[in-house]
């Protein structure tokens, strides 16, 4: 009966992922994307497997589940959730023999196993049939031949035997595979001074070359795992012997005799159930592989491969998750550690059972006292060691711009990102992020000593030469909200919007000693009537456009942008990189549509260089053979041109010098920018430059409620854009 897959899943990441895990494994599995759809497919096909990626909230998912369980009871179903909700879908699934369920994350490596085991039953029963039938006409012709030749018999008998030792070499996986042999690896994502920030991995795994790997670990594997393993061929003859009797006498597997070498090849070649067929061919491929490596090399490729435990699969990413540091810079303790847990990584996790993980490293260090790999000294001193109690590195540093990279990635190389082993440098500059993280902390807490809780901020830093983003943070603590405030909040710039509705005037050839009308004057905007009030209700008469922008006067950036037209700023707006939509209504010119505030610190970029750049996170990214994938040219075009760029640089640097802004002038060097603050005070920002960084910093509140009374721009940003420049 011929072996037939299909898989259900209308999620297009974990669905991906799956058809990415079975094609690896060389499993052809088609991909229905709806219920019905799968339904009619599996009455057309009859599958002998069907996976099915369900969400349990939706009822439809759930009906698939009961329905193709009931009325196709030959078909094996592997139910896969992230969680369920209803109890009566989990009794369901029990009641059914045809059912496996997996919830939580997917796991690559117990799915494929699912599915071996399925093939392997599904073989054996053909096998079990056409055995079956041979035995009873052989033993019919038998006892005729019996009475005929016995010698004939005994033929017969010693033929089928040699048949099935051919068989068992015939059907050996090609060994060049293993030069070839490709695991999952993580890829990281590192900051401008090479330092780590993340990994990204379905599998976490790094590869580290057999030559890397301390003395230390291999004696500590070699002293728990296989005694002799310098001193046999592949297979340790009296270690299988007494496993073999020990195993007699059970009546079950009790023990095993597997050398390194024959772990290894079950873990690459075989499949993992016990068999008599598979327990040869793992012997026959140890013998190869013998003949073909070193022990160092073999040695290598096992750490490299086994699983850890907690989602390490080798020996690098083991050391990084358990003791926070690369595998070349372990201790004695620590590899007695590693070297415990490929036995039984659930067993004797350290996060799951100390005591059993303690007492097993310690046989571990008894093993290899005992075989002269350490001394007396050592041994007690490694003794005294305690074992971890948290999984080192579950959180990473710069998570929100860590996560903003990750988006790109994504978008760019799909799950390759998270199997390809990428080493990925991002423009973060770690000083600076650490500098920005510290001045959003301090702003935060000046706004709760002042009787503000609950309040949030974001920086956003991008080098001007480069328009590479240099720090991000998007919110006060992303381990309690993972909301992005600096890309994914929509927020009212304020009078920050109002340096594109005086660079439009300039683009048209006004000047920053033109005059306007600061007075209260009422507009028809979308059929409603609408008066544009002055902070502090005082208006000035006729201004120059440099008077009105420094003071930024409500009543004259209206007068002006009914001189200029609406649909002339909006374009401005476009030209400078702003993608939100600016509504054609008068109320956005001092700042009513909502942006984020990575535009904005984009669009007054184009304002300090008049060269519009599109956001990069990048510098480079390198393949496992050190390839070069990826390494992004600077992308900018210019969008004001040089006179018109000098005058509204002399505008926002007029703000800083004698208006709304005057606080940034404490830096005691020049810098330009513009306040803002939208109604009610419920949003509060500062975007400003100087001659290397452009950094934006916005205050707010989540649910959009007030800051605070009278928290405006250059209460509530200034203060932290300050807090962070004065350092650069």
């Amino acid at each position: 009966m011929e072996f037939r897959v299909a898989f259900f899943s209308d999620n297009d990441i974990r669905g991906g992922i799956l058809s990415q895990t079975l094609s690896r494994a060389g499993i052809e599995a088609e991909w229905h994307k709806s219920p019905l759809e799968t339904r009619r497919a599996v009455e057309r096909q009859r599958y002998s497997l069907v996976i099915l990626d369900v969400d349990p909230r939706l009822p439809s998912a759930l009906t698939l589940v009961e329905a193709l369980a009931v009325d196709f009871p030959e078909t094996q179903l592997i139910v896969l959730t992230v969680a369920f909700t209803s109890s009566d879908i989990k009794s369901f699934l029990l009641r059914q023999g045809n059912c496996i369920h997996l919830s939580g994350p997917l796991d690559p490596d117990l799915l494929l196993e699912l599915i071996s085991e399925k093939k392997r039953d599904l073989d054996e029963e053909s096998r079990r049939g056409t055995v079956l039938l041979a035995l009873k006409q052989s033993l019919k012709w038998s006892r005729r031949a019996f009475r005929v030749a016995f010698p004939i018999t005994i033929a017969v008998f010693f033929g089928a035997l040699i048949g099935y030792v051919y068989w068992c070499f015939a059907t050996l996986p090609d060994l060049s595979l293993l030069e070839e042999y490709s695991p999952y690896q993580s890829s990281k994502l590192y900051s401008q001074e090479s330092r780590l920030l993340r990994e990204f991995y379905l599998e976490r795994r790094t590869f580290v070359p057999a030559e890397d790997i301390p003395e230390k670990v291999k004696n500590a594997l070699i002293a728990i795992e296989d005694n002799n393993y310098y001193t046999h061929p592949g297979i340790d003859v009296v270690r299988t012997l007494s496993a073999l009797f020990r195993n007699i006498h059970a009546g079950a597997f009790v023990q095993g005799g597997s050398t390194i070498t024959q772990q290894l090849a079950k873990m690459i070649f075989l499949e993992p159930r016990k068999t008599i067929t598979r327990k040869i061919q793992e012997m026959i491929i140890a013998l190869k592989i013998e003949r073909r490596y070193s022990k160092d090399e073999i040695l290598g490729l096992y750490l490299n491969q086994t699983y850890f435990g907690t989602r390490a699969y080798g020996i690098e990413a083991a050391s990084q998750i358990y003791f926070g540091k690369p595998v070349e810079e372990i201790s004695t303790a620590e590899a007695a550690l590693l070297a415990a847990l490929p036995k039984s990584p659930q067993n004797y996790s350290p996060y799951i059972r100390p005591d059993w993980s303690l007492s097993r490293r310690d046989h571990v260090l008894r093993r290899m006292r005992d075989k002269g790999f350490i001394g007396p000294d050592e041994y007690s001193e490694a003794l005294n060691v305690d074992i971890p109690q948290k999984i080192s590195g579950a959180r990473f540093d710069s998570p929100y711009f860590v996560e903003y990279a990750r988006s790109i990635l994504k978008e760019r190389f799909g799950d390759r990102l998270y199997v390809s082993g990428l080493k990925i440098f991002s423009s973060l500059n770690y000083d600076m992020q650490l500098h920005a993280e510290e001045a959003v902390r301090a702003g935060i807490e000046a706004l709760n000593q002042r009787g503000w809780p609950g309040v949030q901020a974001a920086l956003v830093a991008v080098e001007m030469k480069t328009g590479k983003i240099r720090a991000m943070v998007g919110g006060s603590n992303f381990w309690e909200s993972q909301f992005n405030r600096a890309t994914q909040a929509h927020r009212q710039p304020g009078s920050s919007f109002k340096p594109i509705v005086f660079l439009t005037a300039l683009n048209m050839g006004y000047r920053p000693d033109d005059l306007i009308t600061d007075t209260l004057k009422t507009y028809q905007s979308g059929g409603v009537s609408w008066t544009p009030k002055n902070y502090g209700n005082s208006y000035r008469g006729d201004v120059t456009l440099e008077t009105a922008f420094a003071l930024s006067l409500n009543a004259a950036t209206l007068d002006l942008a009914r001189r200029v037209k609406l649909k002339n700023i909006i374009r401005t707006a476009e030209d400078l990189g702003i993608r939100s939509p600016v509504r054609p209504f008068y109320p956005s010119t001092i700042g009513a549509s909502e942006v984020t505030l990575l535009e904005m610190v984009y669009a007054y970029l184009a304002l300090a260089t008049g060269d519009r750049f599109e956001p990069a996170c990048i510098d480079k990214i390198i393949d496992p053979e050190k390839n070069i994938l990826l390494e992004p040219k600077i992308e900018k075009e210019t969008v004001i041109n040089p006179l018109v760029l000098r005058r509204i640089r002399h505008l926002l640097r007029a703000s800083v010098s004698d208006g709304t802004a005057r606080k940034a002038e404490v830096l005691d060097r020049p810098v330009f920018g513009k306040t803002g603050t939208s109604n009610d005070y419920a949003d509060a920002w500062f975007i400003g430059f100087d001659d290397t960084l452009v950094v934006g910093v916005w205050v707010g509140r989540d649910k959009r409620i007030p800051i605070g009374d009278e928290e405006t721009g250059s209460t509530a940003a200034l203060p932290i854009w300050v807090e962070f420049m004065k350092n650069f």
